[in-house]
């Protein structure tokens, strides 16, 4: 019995701990979010982001070694919220309704862009790896929602492809190049599904 309550009584403030962790991190990243958008990801600053979110900036280092991992920690979402989107995506819209999907997430997502740039200086973490896993998760959406198999080299590399394509696109878009190209979005997205339905 006694080693039951002593086990229970280390448990508990265990668990508190890593909730009360959870929450702080979680209360972070919003305030990082609020912050990238009101500044631009770019020009976030961890100084800023702790203001934001009512912490000491010293206390930030407990839970992100940096900005780039700060960014690498909002684009990982932003993978999740791409990959559940493109699953819910309709079916019956194969890679045009997926792309469209996928598109118009990645142009709202400045952090995506600015996580490129931040990869060289969280190699090694945490933050690479949750970033990596997430990515892996989106093209995975990305390859079963579109149609593409992605069993074998060639398959990956078609889906890796598809998803640099509509990166770039993303890009071109949320900079205003593509208009000023003369191009729409409908209309390169249809032709990646006829190039990659071929």
């Amino acid at each position: 019995m006694i080693p039951a309550m002593v086990e229970a009584a280390i448990r508990i403030p265990t668990e508190r701990r890593q909730a009360s962790k959870a929450a702080s991190r979680s209360a972070i990243l919003a305030a990082a979010r609020r912050v990238a958008a009101r500044d631009g990801a770019r020009d976030l600053s961890l100084r800023g982001v702790a203001a934001e979110a009512g912490f000491a900036p010293a206390a930030l280092y407990g839970y992100f070694r940096n900005k780039d991992e700060l960014l690498l920690a909002l684009a990982a979402d932003d993978l999740t919220a791409l990959a559940r989107a493109m699953r819910d995506a309709p079916a019956s819209g194969g890679l045009a309704g997926t792309g469209t999907v996928a598109l118009d997430l990645l142009r709202g997502a400045e952090t995506m862009a600015a996580a490129s740039a931040a990869l060289p200086g969280a190699q090694g973490s945490d933050a690479e790896r949750l970033f990596n896993g997430r990515l892996i998760v989106a093209l995975k959406a990305l390859s079963d929602a579109s149609g593409l198999s992605a069993s074998g080299r060639q398959g990956q590399c078609d889906v890796l492809l598809l998803a640099a394509a509509l990166s770039g696109l993303a890009l071109f878009s949320r900079s205003g190049r593509l208009d000023a190209l003369g191009f729409t979005p409908e209309e390169m997205i249809a032709r990646l599904d006829g190039r990659f339905r071929a």
